[in-house]
């Protein structure tokens, strides 16, 4: 059984490469290597049992307020996913938002399905101030963003 756990340093290149090949197909938003390192504190990884160095998973838990919180660069790699192992690494970022005491938690994304099986709604990107001006001011497609808004309330 594949290993859940917070990503460590060593992690950080795999990681951008399992990313960089997602933001490559315009799932999500390519982050830098520079960014990872920033924020490797927010990540999860996911390891097979066998080799515990091997990232084929990644999901990040961000806090972006006093009350909320951003699940990020969830991606698996191809061999890894239909297993539902992405349940595992969101079932950890929603797990530390509790224990942080955040109310609700949002994702940005281009396969809003996928959130609404764990009982994210729709939401608009204006309700997201916090986001908007810490995070979304600074990118690319800033002001003609086509992720998808969603938010679930813990």
């Amino acid at each position: 059984m594949p290993l859940v756990r917070k990503a460590r340093v060593a992690d950080v290149p795999q990681i951008y490469l399992l990313l960089k090949d997602f933001a490559a197909k315009e799932l999500l938003l390519p982050r830098s290597l520079s960014d990872l390192y920033d924020y490797v504190r927010d990540f999860y990884v996911l390891t097979p049992d066998d080799d515990p160095r091997k990232v084929v998973g990644a999901c990040a838990l961000h806090v972006c307020w006093s009350d909320l919180g951003e699940i990020r660069s969830l991606a698996l790699a191809s061999d890894s996913q239909g297993a539902d192992l992405g349940r595992r690494l969101m079932e950890a970022c929603l797990t530390e938002a509790r224990d942080l005491g955040l109310e609700r938690v949002f994702a940005l994304t281009y396969i809003p399905k996928y959130f609404e099986r764990f009982e994210f709604r729709l939401i608009e990107k204006n309700e997201l101030p916090q986001k908007i001006w810490a995070d979304c001011f600074k990118c690319v497609k800033f002001p003609e963003c086509d992720e998808i808004a969603l938010e679930r309330k813990l």
